[in-house]
Protein backbone atom coordinates (compact mmCIF):
# COMPACT_ATOMS: atom_id res chain seq x y z
CA UNK A 1 0.00 0.00 0.00
CA UNK A 2 1.38 3.38 -1.25
CA UNK A 3 0.64 7.08 0.24
CA UNK A 4 0.76 10.22 -1.31
CA UNK A 5 1.95 12.60 1.52
CA UNK A 6 1.59 16.55 0.70
CA UNK A 7 1.99 19.41 2.86
CA UNK A 8 0.87 22.63 3.45
CA UNK A 9 3.74 25.43 4.37
CA UNK A 10 2.00 28.11 6.90
CA UNK A 11 4.90 30.81 6.55
CA UNK A 12 3.33 33.26 5.33
CA UNK A 13 0.14 33.06 7.85
CA UNK A 14 2.55 32.85 10.91
CA UNK A 15 4.89 35.68 9.75
CA UNK A 16 1.05 38.12 9.92
CA UNK A 17 0.66 36.71 12.89
CA UNK A 18 3.30 38.67 14.22
CA UNK A 19 3.08 41.75 12.32
CA UNK A 20 4.91 40.93 9.64
CA UNK A 21 3.19 41.41 5.98
CA UNK A 22 6.30 41.65 3.43
CA UNK A 23 8.64 39.35 2.62
CA UNK A 24 11.61 41.91 3.41
CA UNK A 25 10.46 41.63 6.96
CA UNK A 26 12.55 38.85 7.12
CA UNK A 27 15.68 39.84 5.45
CA UNK A 28 17.50 41.13 8.74
CA UNK A 29 16.09 38.74 11.45
CA UNK A 30 17.44 35.62 8.92
CA UNK A 31 20.48 37.54 8.74
CA UNK A 32 21.13 38.14 12.53
CA UNK A 33 20.92 34.22 12.79
CA UNK A 34 23.74 34.21 10.21
CA UNK A 35 21.55 33.18 7.31
CA UNK A 36 21.93 35.61 4.34
CA UNK A 37 19.39 35.29 1.31
CA UNK A 38 18.84 37.26 -1.72
CA UNK A 39 15.09 39.20 -1.09
CA UNK A 40 14.06 37.09 -4.64
CA UNK A 41 14.96 33.73 -1.88
CA UNK A 42 12.90 35.23 0.84
CA UNK A 43 9.98 35.93 -1.60
CA UNK A 44 10.14 32.22 -2.84
CA UNK A 45 10.51 30.68 0.43
CA UNK A 46 7.53 32.62 1.52
CA UNK A 47 4.89 32.54 -1.65
CA UNK A 48 5.70 29.18 -2.26
CA UNK A 49 6.20 25.99 -0.51
CA UNK A 50 9.50 24.74 -0.55
CA UNK A 51 10.85 21.61 -1.89
CA UNK A 52 14.52 21.57 -0.40
CA UNK A 53 14.68 23.69 2.90
CA UNK A 54 18.39 23.77 5.05
CA UNK A 55 17.65 23.08 8.39
CA UNK A 56 19.54 26.01 9.24
CA UNK A 57 17.01 27.95 7.63
CA UNK A 58 14.10 26.38 9.29
CA UNK A 59 15.43 26.61 12.33
CA UNK A 60 15.74 30.30 11.80
CA UNK A 61 12.37 30.63 10.69
CA UNK A 62 10.87 28.66 13.76
CA UNK A 63 13.03 31.23 15.97
CA UNK A 64 12.03 34.35 15.05
CA UNK A 65 8.57 33.60 14.19
CA UNK A 66 8.58 31.89 18.02
CA UNK A 67 6.65 28.82 16.83
CA UNK A 68 7.35 25.09 16.28
CA UNK A 69 8.38 23.26 13.53
CA UNK A 70 4.69 22.10 12.65
CA UNK A 71 3.54 25.45 13.47
CA UNK A 72 5.20 26.15 9.62
CA UNK A 73 4.42 22.92 8.13
CA UNK A 74 1.42 20.69 8.10
CA UNK A 75 1.95 17.06 6.63
CA UNK A 76 -1.36 15.59 4.81
CA UNK A 77 -2.26 12.24 3.11
CA UNK A 78 -3.40 13.11 0.00
CA UNK A 79 -6.18 11.44 -2.27
CA UNK A 80 -6.62 7.89 -1.24
CA UNK A 81 -4.33 4.73 -0.74
CA UNK A 82 -3.34 2.43 -3.45
CA UNK A 83 -2.23 -1.33 -3.09
CA UNK A 84 0.26 -2.54 -5.28
CA UNK A 85 0.84 -6.69 -5.30
CA UNK A 86 4.87 -7.42 -5.62
CA UNK A 87 6.23 -7.51 -8.66
CA UNK A 88 2.84 -6.21 -10.31
CA UNK A 89 2.90 -4.22 -13.45
CA UNK A 90 0.02 -2.29 -15.37
CA UNK A 91 -1.14 -3.53 -18.83
CA UNK A 92 -2.43 -1.08 -21.26
CA UNK A 93 -6.03 -0.92 -21.92
CA UNK A 94 -7.28 -3.31 -24.18
CA UNK A 95 -9.14 -1.67 -26.93
CA UNK A 96 -11.00 -3.58 -29.56
CA UNK A 97 -10.84 -2.30 -33.28
CA UNK A 98 -13.98 -3.20 -35.46
CA UNK A 99 -12.39 -3.69 -39.06
CA UNK A 100 -15.15 -2.53 -41.47
CA UNK A 101 -14.59 -3.41 -45.14
CA UNK A 102 -16.09 -1.54 -47.90
CA UNK A 103 -19.46 -3.21 -49.91
CA UNK A 104 -17.59 -4.73 -53.23
CA UNK A 105 -20.96 -5.04 -54.65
Amino acid sequence: MTKKMTFEWHLRMRMAERGMFQTSDLVKPLAERGIVLSREQIYRLVTTPPQRLSMDVFAALCDILACAPNDLIEIKVAGTATTKAAGATRLPQVRRSTIRRPDLS
